[in-house]
C-alpha cells in the first residue's frame, strides 16, 4: 500500500466491509486516524447503503440471549443460501433486548438493575446510557413504543417514546402485547383506559422533554420504519371500529402527521406491518391467499401507492415437523400470515422474510420461488430477534 498514490488509500478502504475495516485500524497509526475521521466514516457509510444490508441478531428464549451477532451474505465462501453470523462484543449491561438500528448505531433497552435505554455501536464498542424519564408517578407500570433517528437539520440523534401509562403487557390485548400485528377489538372502556404521553430526548441532553398527551394508540413494531427522516407507525384513533392508519413523526420539526394509507379493493383486508423497501415506505397486508406488499413510490402522495408484490403460502423446512409425510407447502398447510415479517428487498430484487423468529427465507418475486437460508449461532439453530443494520463506525458527539 506504500506504493499507492495517497489519494487511493481512502478509496480502497471505504469499500471494505465493516469487519475488515475495523481490523485495518490496527495496521498503522495513519490508517487508524483516517478510518476514525468523520468525513471518511460518512463516505464509507454511503457506500454501504448501496450494498445489500447487513443485520444484527439477538438470540431469544435462551439462557445466552444477552448476546448479539452480526450477519450478512457477502462473507459466504460460495455465495450460497446461508447467512454467516459473527459474535459481537456486548455492552456491560446485565439484561437487554434489541430495539432498533440507525446509521450503524443500536438502541438497546435494558431491564436490570432498572429499566433504561442505551445507544451502542457494536464495532467501535462505544456506548452511552440515556437518562431516565422522570414522571410524576415513576412507579406506575407502562407500555411504550420507541423510535430512534437522526435530526437532519441539527445532526443530533433523538429518541421518541410514546408511553401508555397505567397498563402493562398483561393488561394490553394479547395481539398488541405479543405480536402487535393486528388492531385489537377496541371497546370504549379499553380506549378510555389508555393514557398516552410523548417524551423526546435529544441524545446528549440530560433530560427528556414531555411533548404532552397523544390522542392515538400506536402499534408496537418489531423494527422501526424510518423514511425521509420521519418515523412511522400504524395507529388507530381513540374511537370504536377505526380504520388502520399511518402516523409519522418528523425528527426535525417534531410534529406528528398522518400519512396517506393505501386503498384496498376488499374492505376485509388490512395492512398489519410497515417496512422500508429500497428507501420507500411500504405496507404489508394479508388474506387467505398470502401476503401483499404495496409501495409508496412518491412519499406522502396517496396516488403513488402501488401493489408491488404478492407472496403465496410457504413453510420453511426448519418449521416443518420431521415426521410429516405430506408436503407442508400445499394449500392446506401454511403459517398465519402475521407470523411472517418482511425485512428488506435485496439488490437482486428478492425479498428477505422472517418466519416466527426462527427462519429466514429469500423470496424471488420473478420466479416465485422460496429459498431457505441457513442461520446458525456457533453451530446452534435457535430463535432470534433481527433488525436490518447498515454497519458503520459512526458515533455520537454528546458535547
Amino acid at each position: 500500500m506504500d506504493c499507492l498514490p495517497r489519494e487511493l488509500v481512502p478509496e480502497i478502504l471505504s469499500r471494505l466491509p465493516i469487519p475488515s475495516l475495523v481490523q485495518s485500524k490496527s495496521v498503522c497509526r495513519a490508517w487508524r486516524i483516517l478510518i476514525q475521521d468523520q468525513e471518511f466514516v460518512d463516505k464509507h457509510f454511503k457506500r454501504m447503503i448501496d450494498n445489500d444490508p447487513s443485520f444484527i441478531l439477538q438470540i431469544i428464549g435462551n439462557a445466552i440471549q444477552n448476546q448479539l451477532y452480526f450477519g450478512d451474505f457477502s462473507s459466504h465462501p460460495n455465495g450460497g443460501n446461508a447467512m454467516i453470523t459473527k459474535k459481537l462484543t456486548i455492552p456491560p449491561l446485565s439484561n437487554f433486548h434489541l430495539v432498533s438500528s440507525c446509521n450503524g448505531l443500536l438502541c438497546l433497552r435494558f431491564t436490570r438493575p432498572s429499566f433504561g435505554l442505551c445507544i451502542y455501536n457494536p464495532f467501535t464498542r462505544d456506548y452511552i446510557e440515556l437518562p431516565k424519564i422522570i414522571t410524576k408517578n415513576p412507579a406506575s407500570h407502562h407500555g411504550s413504543v420507541l423510535g430512534f433517528g437522526l435530526d437532519p437539520t441539527t445532526k443530533k440523534y433523538k429518541v421518541v417514546e410514546v408511553s401508555y401509562k397505567g397498563i402493562t403487557c398483561r393488561t394490553l390485548p394479547r395481539r398488541v402485547a405479543i405480536s402487535s400485528m393486528r388492531r385489537p377489538p377496541l371497546t370504549a372502556a379499553y380506549a378510555s383506559s389508555i393514557e398516552s404521553e410523548v417524551y423526546i430526548l435529544t441524545v446528549g441532553s440530560p433530560t427528556w422533554r414531555n411533548f404532552g398527551r397523544f390522542p392515538f394508540h400506536l402499534m408496537w413494531q418489531k423494527s422501526q420504519v424510518l423514511v425521509h427522516d420521519k418515523l412511522h407507525w400504524i395507529y388507530y384513533p381513540d374511537t370504536i371500529n377505526a380504520t388502520d392508519l399511518i402516523m409519522s413523526f418528523d425528527l426535525a420539526n417534531e410534529q406528528f402527521n398522518e400519512v396517506p394509507r393505501p386503498d384496498f379493493i376488499s374492505s376485509d383486508m388490512r395492512f398489519h406491518e410497515l417496512v422500508v423497501l429500497r428507501g420507500c415506505l411500504s405496507a404489508v397486508s394479508s388474506d387467505n391467499e398470502g401476503l401483499e406488499i404495496r409501495v409508496m413510490k412518491e412519499y406522502d402522495v396517496r396516488e403513488s401507492w402501488v401493489k408491488e408484490f404478492s407472496i403465496g403460502t410457504y413453510v420453511p423446512r426448519i418449521l416443518q415437523p420431521n415426521d410429516q409425510c405430506e408436503s407442508w407447502n400445499n394449500s392446506r398447510f401454511y403459517l398465519p400470515k402475521r407470523s411472517i415479517r418482511v425485512l428488506c428487498q435485496l439488490r437482486s430484487g428478492g425479498l428477505l422474510l422472517e418466519y416466527r423468529n426462527k427462519a429466514l427465507v429469500i423470496y424471488d418475486p420473478h420466479c416465485r420461488i422460496f429459498h431457505d437460508l441457513q442461520v446458525t449461532f456457533a453451530g446452534i439453530s435457535t430463535y432470534f430477534r433481527i433488525v436490518v443494520h447498515v454497519a458503520s463506525l459512526n458515533w455520537i458527539e454528546t458535547t
